[in-house]
């Protein structure tokens, strides 16, 4: 399905961490053809600076309503213009794009592992997962206990919810994949993972290990979101040998097709 164009309105841009906000997004059209761990091209201004448009994850939707939620992390020129958006101001969209999450069946038991703002893609897949009766349990990493505000938005859904911080703040004292290996493989038909490279690689490591099937989202800077221009392609294992496009084959990927290698790893540390 080729990607739309929306003009959405900002309902509500709230800081809910230091560095982390959430907008909420009146765009009914965009939210009907939205899946879990599909992306939002997002134009910042109605000028050319910045040139290109912003990749963020569709953090939650509600659909009857037409709202789309996004959770993102000001970084640099981009989100800092968007964290500035006002309520009622226009936002350009193209979307939904990418490849998303493989929903469960009925009643099926799976396990989301999410660090820092890579939980973003996990909380509508949650929320689709919950309608289908799904028994859904977090594993939510964050540098410190201020930056596990997301934890409430999926237990209001009926998730089960443990978190882990770098700073002993709130949870677990240590990294999320710590308590990974606390939990039982066989109690799980499946697994989602989205967070810093290092995470994952570890995520992926147990699941193979258990034999227990994943998928999980890759976050990479992108230009075009579009495939054209190359400029998030990410090696695959020997087994499906080449590049993939991370904007049109994923962001989602099967965990086992997904080379993690050193050079993805993210400075901010494991959890974030």
């Amino acid at each position: 399905m080729m990607a739309a164009l929306e003009i959405g309105r900002v309902l509500d841009n709230r800081q809910v961490a230091r560095d982390k906000y959430v907008m909420d997004i009146a765009a009914p059209a965009t939210a009907r053809q939205c899946q879990p761990g599909q992306f939002l091209h997002i134009r910042i201004t109605d000028t050319y600076d910045p040139l290109l448009r912003r990749p963020l994850s569709v953090y939650d939707v509600l659909f009857d309503s037409g709202i789309i939620s996004l959770l993102y992390r000001v970084v640099g020129q981009g989100t800092s213009l968007l964290a500035k958006a006002a309520v009622d101001e226009a936002v350009d969209i193209m979307g939904p794009l990418g490849q998303g999450f493989t929903l469960p069946s009925e009643n099926e038991s799976i396990i989301l592992v999410g660090g820092g703002v890579g939980v973003a893609p996990l909380l509508y897949l949650a929320r689709l997962s919950r309608v289908r009766q799904c028994r859904v349990r977090l594993l939510l990493g964050a540098a410190g206990g201020a930056q596990l505000g997301a934890a409430s938005r999926f237990e209001k859904l009926g998730v089960e919810v443990k978190t882990a911080c770098l700073d002993g703040s709130a949870g677990y004292h240590g990294v999320v994949t710590d308590l990974l290996e606390h939990e039982d493989a066989g109690d799980y038909s499946r697994l989602y993972t989205c967070g810093p490279a290092p995470m994952m690689a570890v995520v992926s490591s147990w699941a193979q290990a258990h034999g227990l099937w994943g998928e999980l989202s890759l976050e990479e800077h992108m230009a075009c979101g579009v495939g054209a221009c190359l400029g998030c392609a990410c090696q695959l294992k020997a087994f499906e040998p080449g590049y993939a496009k991370v904007c049109t084959d994923g962001p989602v990927f099967n965990i086992q097709a997904v080379e993690l290698s050193p050079d993805q790893a993210r400075k901010e540390g494991h959890n974030e």
